[in-house]
């Protein structure tokens, strides 16, 4: 295969890289949208708040609770995310956590897809020239929120990830065990939610 004048045998590669990892993500994607866990199945439908004003929402959360999840695999404590509006009117996302070798951050987008659903955002921490592929898109659905932002509960329709999040770094216990209610009553398994140490660092 020849190079075209002006391309290097790098810029080559990576195209080549490129084309390949979005061809095998459209694969991974395929495989899993033809998936259906158990708990889904049999689980009620998600509903989401109807209004969710954004610039309300913005700011500092800290991660009161979680279902276990793989990227957040290393942190012990201290978990929080920092949503920033954008004048593009997305969300800029910066999520936080204190891990054995320090503090590890990873930034990223949240978009609101569809207007008349204003509680179901997504999530992009992957490069933005993959944006178009929908397998690095990830559910952030806003299930419950306090009236003054003060706590939110986050999921996922998959039922495989909740969060409890809020603006301090603990919650009233109380406040924590009704949202887990909720949640386990829409068909999360709330038993295996790990309460989080935050420090307020």
């Amino acid at each position: 295969m020849k190079l075209k004048i002006g391309v290097t045998a790098q810029q080559f590669r990576q195209r080549i890289f490129r084309k390949y990892l979005a061809i095998s993500l459209i694969l991974c994607t395929s495989w899993v949208s033809g998936a259906v866990t158990p708990v889904l199945a049999q689980s009620p439908a998600l509903l989401t708040v109807s209004t969710l004003n954004l610039e309300s929402y913005a700011g500092k959360w800290y991660e009161i609770s979680r279902l276990p999840m793989w990227f957040e695999r290393h942190c012990l404590g201290d978990v929080s995310a920092t949503y920033t509006m954008q004048p593009d009117q997305t969300v800029g996302v910066l999520n936080a956590c204190r891990t054995a070798e320090g503090v590890i951050s990873a930034q990223g987008i949240a978009v609101v897809p569809n207007p008349q659903h204003p509680g179901q955002l997504q999530v992009r921490f992957a490069p933005a020239w993959l944006s178009f592929l929908p397998f690095v898109w990830g559910d952030y659905w806003v299930i419950d929120l306090a009236p003054d932002y003060s706590w939110v509960l986050v999921g996922a329709p998959s039922r495989e990830y909740l969060w409890i999040l809020a603006r301090t770094p603990t919650l009233d216990a109380s406040i924590t065990t009704s949202l887990k209610d909720k949640g386990r009553a829409l068909g999360f398994l709330t038993e295996r939610m790990i309460d989080v140490e935050n420090t307020g660092n």
